[in-house]
């Protein structure tokens, strides 16, 4: 993944050497740290969002790429669920898939994605047909699938913990969607009100899981490196958005 100025130095750093186990608040603030220094509300994508200077072939572009990702997160639940080791662990995970993929009779959280995209004036068969994806965002979320499919069940869970951060963002999108883009119809923000409820609980679950599961301090080690990987993939994804819809591409 890239980082400022280049590529992540992947050398190990004097913290990675220490033997001495973080207590459960101050690993939760290292763990916190991360969503400090490196989560995509950073991005000078967003920050422009905040600011009203999107135009709407660019929201637009976000949207349609964001599909891709949000498509991908049952399935990404769906990996790490086929990898818990236990019944209780399955339960605490399943209703993730449920909130995004919705059951017999109830949308989900995809669904209301694809009303979004109408909402910002999309066509649902363009957004589905993903017509407008560009190839860093599906190169990041594949490999985040993989990430969860492929590493160590509690380092997926850990990775999943941009839910931290996610509802301070989420409330600021509400207001600037509708003061800054009032060309949005306001019907299509369901997604994200549903957010403020569903993050908190999933991150709560997904945090005492890491805190129950990592009792060494390679393991909290890793519970971080998992999460700036998460980081790493929501930003690589708006890279991608912005190189594709900025006004001179």
């Amino acid at each position: 993944m890239l980082e400022k100025g280049g590529f992540v130095n992947h050398e190990k750093k004097p913290e990675q050497e220490r033997k001495v186990l973080w207590t459960a608040d101050e690993f939760t603030e290292r763990l916190k740290n991360v969503g400090r220094s490196y989560y995509h509300d950073k991005h000078p994508f967003h920050v422009k969002m905040h600011q009203g200077e999107l135009s709407r072939e660019q929201i637009r572009g976000w949207v349609a790429n964001r599909y891709y990702y949000q498509k991908s997160v049952p399935i990404k639940d769906a990996a790490i669920l086929s990898n818990l080791p236990s019944l209780e662990l399955r339960r605490d995970w399943i209703g993730r898939i449920i909130d995004h993929d919705g059951t017999h009779g109830e949308d989900g959280g995809i669904e209301a994605w694809l009303r979004l995209g109408e909402a910002v004036g999309l066509s649902r068969e363009n957004v589905l047909n993903e017509k407008h994806v560009v190839p860093g965002v599906r190169f990041a979320v594949d490999a985040y699938v993989n990430f969860a499919r492929t590493k160590p069940w509690i380092e997926a869970v850990a990775s999943s913990l941009t839910e931290l951060f996610s509802p301070d963002l989420i409330s600021k999108r509400i207001k600037v969607l509708e003061q800054q883009y009032p060309w949005i119809d306001s019907s299509g923000l369901e997604y994200f009100q549903n957010r403020l409820t569903q993050a908190p609980r999933d991150s709560d679950t997904a945090l005492r899981l890491v805190l129950t599961y990592c009792q060494t301090p390679e393991a909290q080690q890793r519970a971080v490196a998992a999460l700036r990987f998460k980081c790493d993939v929501l930003w690589v994804q708006l890279d991608a958005i912005e190189k594709a819809f900025s006004p001179n591409a």
